[in-house]
């Protein structure tokens, strides 16, 4: 049985995740337990009340440190191994250099990119044990250039330098890491940034001619590629930040 911490795990690609460790297309694979970590109780219950015997449940404002290390103080007081560890907690916010203020920078940067560093720290002696991996879920901005989301974008590029950086870093110990680099993919991190409905569907319409392959991303590609990434497949595989965005990060500004 291999042990999951999925943050970020009650919506988008962290939900994604989740559904596909619990239950992957090859039933012979079911052999994961999933530790679910999010901030919003009610969706942690329906998770909870739909995959008991495969999930646990963990209430955790990633953005705040005291958090973070309560999280991994629990998860050693209830004796859980871990294997697998998917830093999928993010948020967006609009903004560009003249317009972003301190504290929305200060916000996108300790969700996206402190919580992320401060769990891959926690969770390494944990890792060490079971020879584990970590999967980071970055962004296309992460590495391409993006106006009017400028907190977002560094903070996706300093997820990835951190993604190789601690690659090189924790490999003698045997664990692995990496990132996927999604596109434009219909989950709710637009809406939650203040995009209304049709501002959102007007976006959703655009992507279609910004991806080469004429769509948008669904949740649960992002997931299959976690999934692999995290798998015995790819166990010669580390320090990468794999694109899966229909060809988005080859393409100009338009």
């Amino acid at each position: 049985m291999k042990n999951i911490l999925i943050t970020g795990a009650t919506s988008g690609i962290g939900l994604a995740t989740l559904k596909k460790f619990i239950s992957p297309k090859d039933p012979s694979d079911n052999n994961s337990f999933v530790l679910a970590v999010g901030r919003n109780q009610k969706k942690l219950d329906e998770i909870k009340s739909q995959f008991a015997k495969s999930v646990e449940t963990f209430n955790y404002d990633l953005s705040n440190a005291a958090d973070r290390e309560k999280l991994f103080q629990e998860i050693k007081k209830r004796e859980y191994e871990l294997d697998v560890v998917v830093n999928a907690a993010g948020i967006l916010r609009s903004g560009t250099i003249e317009d972003t203020t301190l504290d929305s920078w200060n916000e996108t940067m300790e969700i996206n990119l402190n919580s992320v560093f401060h769990v891959m720290n926690l969770a390494i002696p944990f890792l060490e044990k079971r020879k584990g991996n970590i999967v980071n879920v970055s962004s296309v901005t992460g590495l391409r250039s993006f106006p009017n989301v400028l907190a977002y974008c560094v903070s996706k590029a300093a997820v990835d330098q951190l993604t190789r950086c601690a690659s090189l870093e924790i490999a003698p110990k045997g664990i692995r890491v990496n990132a996927v680099n999604p596109g434009v993919v219909i989950t709710n991190i637009h809406k939650s940034s203040g995009m209304d409905e049709d501002s959102y569907q007007a976006f959703l319409e655009k992507s279609k001619t910004t991806h080469p392959i004429g769509r948008v991303g669904e949740p649960e590609e992002i997931a299959d590629l976690i999934y692999f990434l995290s798998s015995e497949e790819a166990g010669w595989i580390t320090g990468n930040t794999v694109s899966i965005d229909g060809g988005r990060n080859l393409t100009c500004a338009r």
